[in-house]
């Protein structure tokens, strides 16, 4: 659809200008004005994605439980959580209405300051992680990996492996309720 809508846009374009029309310039902002608009007004929802700093500070002003989404950059199945899962309307709602929901790339090496502790980076033959993921995992170091926590960053569970939308918004339901 979109490619349809682009094309159609730039053949009017091509048309006004050909034809060098003195409403060229006017349908040209005219245009613009309504493309930004939609994309503006349209825009699809996302998790807002915190990191461990953010959240901590979200935490002093109204307590929730925190999801953290436990990747690497190299991980396929970590990608297609983030296109599917991580992309379903209702997985985005029940999210952000009811978890702080923290991005975490298991192999920083940024320390990561929580609860008074610091935790750094731990180089591991050609590949390190950071000592927090090892913790928060409990030593499995397998990614994704859903990682459940209460307002003051105890583990509840982690949740290993990739989560179709339906599988992960049951996971969440009974994680959210007490």
């Amino acid at each position: 659809k979109r490619f349809a809508r682009q094309h159609l846009y730039l053949a009017l374009l091509q048309n006004i200008f050909m034809k060098k029309h003195w409403l060229g310039l006017p349908v040209l902002f005219a245009l613009i004005i309504i493309c930004c608009s939609y994309k503006l007004k349209f825009s699809e929802p996302e998790i807002k994605w915190m990191n461990w700093k953010e959240v901590q500070e979200a935490q002093k002003k109204e307590h929730r439980k925190v999801l953290v989404d436990v990747y690497t950059s190299w991980c396929g199945w970590c990608k297609q959580m983030d296109r599917t899962t991580y992309k379903n309307p209702e997985i985005i709602k029940y999210i952000s209405d009811n978890f702080y929901a923290v991005k975490f790339d298991a192999e920083t090496q940024e320390t990561i300051s929580l609860n008074g502790k610091e935790y750094k980076y731990v180089a591991e033959g050609m590949r390190g992680y950071n000592e927090l993921a090892a913790q928060i995992l409990n030593g499995q170091m397998g990614y994704p990996t859903s990682v459940f926590m209460e307002a003051d960053f105890k583990a509840i569970f982690p949740v290993p492996g990739f989560k179709e939308a339906k599988e992960f918004e049951t996971i969440l339901n009974y994680v959210s309720t007490d």
